[in-house]
């Protein structure tokens, strides 16, 4: 236990001695914002009547019911955000590969499964601190702006407590993702393409995709970004979907949600373990 508790304080080390983390996390932060800023000030202005529906260019449809806006804008630090501690984890698995840490790494602590299982949770931790971070932005601006309007926040609600809650545990279990990403694709350059490829247009591409049959819409659920959104249990992708493309398809339970997070994750890092993090390194 001992040995495993140093090789978790090698890795934050390791983590937190490079500009990586702070760069993705300032990035994060003001992305957020200006998202959960933006489409806060834009449907509590409708919600309110401050701004017309007309004039907004919903067609007059309005915005989310009260109750339901909050929510949906804290989720940004989730349904937006996770590509960065996927990034992080996955930038920090392979940059061991293209920097030859490794090999001190292991000559140091010979128990590569060890190695793995204690980045593994420095980096679900990592995530984590990361989560809390995109919730200064999306909770933090967006309740400054919703309150700005005179509409609730919710803010005294424990369901929005809840969801807050389980917007840090989706965020740590994504940087677990990108870590069995970065052990599966070795390739810093090729890892990096495929997170900014799937989570930016192959995955909304996918659930956009599964809104028009039942069928579809059962196994959309289960592609790793509708799984985060059923985790933390609200997501501004079902406001932008289509007025009646979809089937009426309900997400996932918050757990299920959360078991298929981790299943993509375990997945990724136990086939990633046997394909490079075994192979000799020089």
């Amino acid at each position: 236990m001992s040995s495993f508790l140093r090789a978790i304080r090698a890795e934050f080390a390791k983590t937190v001695t490079t500009r990586m983390w702070w760069v993705l996390a300032a990035v994060m932060f003001g992305y957020i914002a200006l998202l959960a800023g933006g489409l806060a000030a834009l449907f509590a202005g409708i919600e309110s009547g401050a701004i017309s529906p007309d004039a907004a260019g919903t067609g007059g449809q309005g915005a989310p019911t009260l109750g339901s806006l909050p929510p949906l804008v804290y989720s940004f630090a989730s349904s937006v955000g996770y590509v960065f501690p996927v990034l992080l984890g996955a930038l920090a698995t392979t940059g061991e590969f293209r920097h030859q840490t490794l090999t001190p790494t292991f000559l140091a602590n010979p128990r590569r499964g060890q190695v793995l299982g204690a980045k593994t949770v420095t980096l679900f931790l990592a995530g984590a601190a990361f989560g809390v971070v995109a919730l200064l932005a999306s909770v933090g601006v967006g309740a400054l702006v919703i309150g700005a309007f005179g509409v609730d926040t919710l803010l005294g609600d424990s369901g929005t407590w809840a969801l807050i809650g389980r917007t840090v545990l989706a965020m740590a279990m994504w940087a677990g993702v990108g870590v069995g990403l970065g052990v599966l694709v070795p390739s810093q350059v090729a890892a990096i393409v495929i997170v900014l490829a799937f989570t930016q247009f192959v995955e909304p591409l996918l659930r956009f995709a599964s809104l028009f049959t039942e069928v579809t819409a059962g196994i959309g659920n289960y592609l790793p970004g509708a799984a985060s959104d059923a985790l933390v249990g609200a997501s501004f992708f079902t406001v932008a979907s289509p007025a009646g493309a979809g089937t009426g398809a309900a997400m996932l339970e918050w757990w299920q949600g959360g078991l298929v997070l981790v299943a993509y994750a375990v997945a990724a890092t136990v086939g990633g373990y046997f394909v490079s993090w075994k192979r000799d390194v020089t």
